[in-house]
C-alpha cells in the first residue's frame, strides 16, 4: 500500500529535492507590487458588488448612496496603509502581525492574531475561487450552477501546484496582475470618455426594478436604515484584503527593504483607490443593478424575470456596458478578473503555510507542520489550507456573498491588534530614544498607528455588528477554536517537555536489573524462526516463547512442529476459553511484570513485509493489535522482525524510484 501512494506521490509531486534548491530570491518594486497585491487588488472584483447587494435590499434609492459608502471604504484604505507603511519600517523581519502582537503585546495577543489571520488565509481562498468560479460562468453561461464544483476544482489545483513547490516567480505574477489593472483602467477610462460625450451605454440590468424588502420599502429611513449603510459599509471592507501581506513579505524585497516595502504599499494604496472609485462611478452611471436573490428581488415591467435569467458581477456588466457583451475587450477583463482571483488565493497558499510553520515552530501547532515537504514546500500546510477552503465551497456553495459575512472579522482583528501592538512599541521607543529628529519621526509614527488602531477598531465594531447574525459568528467561533486549540497544544509540548527532560534522577541512568525475552508463536515458520534467532543475539536473561491455545489442533500441531526442530527454548501454552489472544498475553506479561518491577520485558513479534494494499489486511492485523497494547505497559518494549514476502520486492523497487 505504501508502495503504490509512494509511486504515486512520485507522478504527482515529483521527485524530492535537495535542501540546496532552497533559493530566496529578492524582487524589485515593479515585481513585488503585483506579487504582493494580487490579494489586495482582486478584492476589487468583489467588494463593490458586496455595497451593491446589500443597498440594494433598500430598492433603487438606497443604491445612490453607493459612492458615499464607497469612499468611507477608500478614506480606511488609505489609513490602513498609511499604518502598515510604518509597520514595515518596525518590524521587517517578514513577521507581520503575529510578531508585532507577540512581541508588543504578549503571547495572547500573538495567538489572536494568528488565529483570525489563518482563518482570514482560509477565507481568502474560498471566496477568491469562488468569485473566480462566478465570473468564470459569466463568460460561459452553461456552466452556470456549477460554481462550487469548479471552485473546489480550482483549489484542487493550486494546492497541487503549490505541493509541486512553484515559488512566486515574479513574471508569472507580474503579467496577469498588470493585465488585470490595464484592463480595468482602460475600461474605466473608456467608460469616463463615453460618459462625457454622452455614448455610455446602460448595463443589461439597468431596465430592471429593484424590489426593497417590506422593512426597507420607504429606503433608508431610521435605524434601520442607518444599519443597512454600515451593513454595506462592513461589506464593501472586504477591498482591505490583502493589505498585510507587503509587511508580511518585507524581507523577499531587494535593499532597502523597509523603504521598498513601504513604497509599493503606497502604490498599491493609489491603484486600489483609483481602480475602485473608477468602477463605483460607472456602475451608478450604468445604473447597474445586481441582488441577492433576481428571481424575488427584481422585476421586468413588472413582472418576475424568466427562470434562465443569469445575474452578472459589477464588472462585467461595466465591461459589457463599455466595450459591448461578448467583444474581445469584455472577454479581456473578464479573464483577467478571473485570472487575478486565482492568484490571490495562491498569495494565500504562500502565506498560510509559513505562518503554520512559523508556529509550529514556536510549539502552537502540531510539528509536522514545522518542516519542508519533498518539493521544499510545507506540504502538510498547503493540504491543511485546501481542505478548509474546499470545506467551506461546498458547505456555502460557492456563494460569495455568504462568504463574505466571514471573511472580514479576522482582517480587521489583525489589522486593529498590530495597530495597537505598534502604538505600544512606539510608546516604548520613545523612552529609550533621546535623538531629537529620531523622536519627532517616532512621534509622527506614533500618532499614525493611533489614527489606524481607532479607524481599524471602529471598523471592526461595526463589521461584527452588523455581520453576526449573518455569519460573522462563524469566523469568531472559529478563531477562538483555534485560539484555545493552539494554547492546548503548546500546554502539551511544554508539559511532555518537563516529563522527558534529563535530570540528575539515577534512575534515568540505571540498568533493568534483567531483561526477559517473550517470543510470540502463531505457528512454527520462517519468520518466527528468524524472530527466535534475533532474540537469542540479543543474550536476554531468560527467553521464552508464548502460543495462545486458540485452537486445540493448531496448538498440537505447534508443539509437535517445536519439539520436532528441537528448538533449544522453552515454549509456554497460555489457555484461552473465550478464544482470545490478546487477554491472555497481556495477563502473563503482567505477571512476569509483578515478580520484578524492575526488569525489563522485551517482546519479539515476528511481521511480514506485504508488497499489495490488500494483503495488508490480511495480515499483521493480530500483531497490531498486540502492539497497541503493550505500548501502555510499563516496563515493556516490543521488537518487531520482519519477514518480506516474495511480492514486497516490486514495492521495494517502485519506493528507490
Amino acid at each position: 500500500m505504501l508502495s503504490i501512494v509512494n509511486a504515486a506521490k512520485r507522478v504527482i509531486v515529483g521527485r524530492a529535492l535537495r535542501n540546496d534548491r532552497l533559493v530566496h530570491t529578492r524582487l524589485p518594486k515593479r515585481i513585488a507590487l503585483p506579487v504582493f497585491a494580487a490579494d489586495a487588488l482582486s478584492s476589487l472584483a468583489y467588494a463593490p458588488d458586496e455595497i451593491f447587494l446589500t443597498l440594494a435590499l433598500a430598492g433603487v434609492s438606497a443604491v445612490a448612496f453607493s459612492p458615499g459608502v464607497g469612499v468611507a471604504v477608500m478614506l480606511v484604505l488609505l489609513i490602513v496603509v498609511a499604518s502598515y507603511r510604518q509597520n514595515v519600517h518596525a518590524y521587517p523581519s517578514g513577521g507581520g502581525d503575529y510578531e508585532i502582537a507577540t512581541v508588543n503585546l504578549g503571547r495572547g495577543a500573538g495567538l489572536t492574531v494568528a488565529s483570525a489571520l489563518l482563518v482570514d488565509y482560509v477565507l481568502t481562498v474560498a471566496v477568491s475561487i469562488s468569485s473566480a468560479a462566478t465570473y468564470l460562468t459569466t463568460a460561459l453561461p452553461a456552466l452556470h450552477g456549477r460554481e462550487a464544483l469548479l471552485a473546489a476544482g480550482g483549489v484542487l489545483v493550486l494546492a497541487l501546484v503549490n505541493l509541486r513547490g512553484v515559488r512566486e516567480a515574479g513574471t508569472l505574477f507580474a503579467v496577469p496582475t498588470y493585465v488585470f489593472m490595464a484592463a480595468v483602467f482602460g475600461m474605466i477610462a473608456t467608460g469616463l470618455i463615453q460618459w462625457m460625450t454622452g455614448t455610455l451605454r446602460p448595463s443589461q440590468s439597468a431596465e430592471l426594478e429593484i424590489v426593497p424588502l417590506p422593512e426597507f420599502d420607504q429606503g433608508l429611513v431610521g435605524l434601520a436604515g442607518a444599519f443597512l449603510l454600515l451593513r454595506a459599509f462592513s461589506s464593501g471592507a472586504a477591498a482591505l484584503t490583502g493589505v498585510e501581506a507587503i509587511s508580511n513579505g518585507v524581507p523577499n524585497f531587494r535593499p532597502p527593504k523597509s523603504r521598498n516595502a513601504a513604497t509599493t504599499l503606497l502604490m498599491l494604496g493609489a491603484i486600489a483607490v483609483a481602480l475602485m472609485s473608477g468602477i463605483i462611478f460607472l456602475a451608478n452611471a450604468t445604473r447597474v443593478h445586481i441582488v441577492q436573490d433576481p428571481a424575488t428581488e427584481l422585476l421586468l415591467n413588472g413582472s418576475p424575470l424568466p427562470g434562465d435569467y443569469i445575474q452578472t458581477p459589477v464588472l462585467g456588466q461595466i465591461a459589457g456596458s463599455v466595450f459591448g457583451s461578448g467583444s474581445l475587450p469584455f472577454y479581456l477583463v473578464v479573464a483577467a478578473t478571473g485570472l487575478i482571483l486565482v492568484f490571490a488565493s495562491n498569495t494565500a497558499f504562500n502565506g498560510f503555510p509559513v505562518l503554520a510553520s512559523i508556529l509550529a515552530q514556536d510549539g502552537y501547532l502540531p510539528r509536522q507542520l514545522r518542516t519542508r515537504g519533498d518539493r521544499l514546500a510545507f506540504s502538510n500546510g498547503v493540504l491543511a489550507l485546501a481542505a478548509g477552503a474546499i470545506l467551506l465551497i461546498l458547505v456555502f456553495d460557492a456563494d460569495v456573498t455568504h462568504l463574505i459575512q466571514l471573511y472580514i472579522v479576522g482582517v480587521f482583528v489583525s489589522f486593529t491588534t498590530s495597530q495597537l501592538g505598534m502604538v505600544r512599541h512606539w510608546t516604548r521607543e520613545l523612552k529609550r530614544v533621546k535623538d531629537r529628529p529620531v523622536r519627532v519621526r517616532m512621534q509622527r509614527s506614533r500618532i499614525i498607528n493611533s489614527i489606524g488602531l481607532g479607524m481599524t477598531a471602529l471598523v471592526l465594531v461595526i463589521v461584527v455588528v452588523t455581520k453576526f447574525e449573518y455569519g460573522a459568528w462563524i469566523a469568531l467561533l472559529a478563531m477562538v477554536g483555534l485560539f484555545l486549540m493552539m494554547w492546548s497544544i503548546h500546554r502539551h509540548y511544554a508539559n511532555v517537555a518537563r516529563e522527558l527532560a534529563v535530570g540528575d534522577d539515577v534512575s534515568v541512568r540505571a540498568l533493568p536489573s534483567r531483561v526477559h525475552a517473550v517470543l510470540l508463536v502463531s505457528h512454527v515458520r520462517k519468520p518466527v524462526l528468524r524472530a527466535l534467532a534475533y532474540a537469542r543475539a540479543s543474550r536476554p536473561s531468560t527467553l521464552t516463547a508464548v502460543t495462545v491455545d486458540i485452537s486445540p489442533d493448531e496448538t498440537a500441531q505447534t508443539l509437535a512442529d517445536w519439539e520436532k526442530l528441537q528448538i533449544p527454548v522453552p515454549i509456554t501454552v497460555l489457555a484461552s476459553p473465550y478464544r482470545e489472544t490478546i487477554t491472555p498475553l497481556m495477563d502473563y506479561i503482567r505477571d512476569l511484570r509483578s515478580e520484578s518491577p524492575r526488569d525489563l520485558i522485551v517482546v519479539y513479534i515476528p511481521e511480514y513485509v506485504v508488497g499489495k494494499w490488500w494483503e495488508q489486511l490480511v495480515h499483521n492485523q493480530t500483531a497490531l493489535r498486540i502492539k497497541a497494547r503493550l505500548h501502555f505497559e510499563p516496563g515493556v518494549m516490543v521488537a518487531s522482525v520482519p519477514w518480506q514476502l516474495k511480492s514486497s520486492e516490486e514495492a521495494r523497487r517502485l519506493q528507490e524510484l
